[in-house]
């Protein structure tokens, strides 16, 4: 890709970054994002701001094997390789969403409750590993699951969102999100969740 294509990407990167942080999604240093091109993967740096990203903040690798680059890549390259190679998947944003990483501390699923969430998800599967992060038993569950849904979370850790662009991935990130803080809050005011869930104004 010229060079001046890269560039267009990397203004992606800090638009979608910079919206993470300001969702709320992330504290200062915290996830990751990544966007297949052909054989290679672009990926945040390790360490980095998602809400201040830099030119030199998004790392360029192999997407199968490894190169000079891969020292500086997020300690979740093994993951975001394993989900892009094996699923349909683009573009993976990684998020550390409160409310919904509160959740799955309690909750085998996130089922939603309103319209909107159940628009897009049915419900949002909670994966426990025992290592729950940068785990060679993440790199192996997570693409299966994501090739049926857009979004799952990691307990106790965050959530994994995938789509064709930082965009879409970002997208599902936020609602995913959304869900969760809908749950508790309705919770909160004594709502009874189960009742919520069957309840017929859902899309699905």
């Amino acid at each position: 890709m010229p060079k001046k294509k890269y560039q267009d990407v990397y203004e992606e990167f800090k638009k979608i970054g910079q919206a993470i942080f300001l969702a709320g999604l992330n504290n200062s240093h915290s996830g990751n994002m990544s966007l297949r091109i052909g054989d290679q993967i672009l990926i945040t740096r390790r360490g980095s701001m998602l809400g201040f990203l830099k030119d030199t903040d998004i790392i360029k690798t192999g997407l199968s094997r490894n190169d000079s680059g891969v020292a500086l890549a997020s300690s979740e390259l093994g993951i975001h390789r394993a989900i892009l190679n094996n699923t349909s998947a683009l573009a993976v944003v990684h998020t550390h969403p409160l409310t919904a990483t509160a959740l799955s501390l309690v909750m085998p699923e996130i089922i939603a409750i309103d319209v909107e969430g159940s628009y897009y998800f049915r419900k949002i599967p909670v994966l426990s590993f025992e290592f729950g992060s940068a785990s060679k038993e993440m790199e192996e569950k997570l693409p299966v699951t994501l090739k049926n849904y857009k979004s799952v979370m990691v307990k106790g850790h965050g959530a994994f969102s995938i789509g064709q662009t930082l965009e879409e991935a970002f997208q599902y990130a936020h609602i995913t999100e959304n869900i969760a803080q809908i749950i508790y809050r309705a919770k909160v005011m004594g709502a009874d969740l189960s009742q919520l869930q069957n309840a017929k104004y859902l899309k699905w």
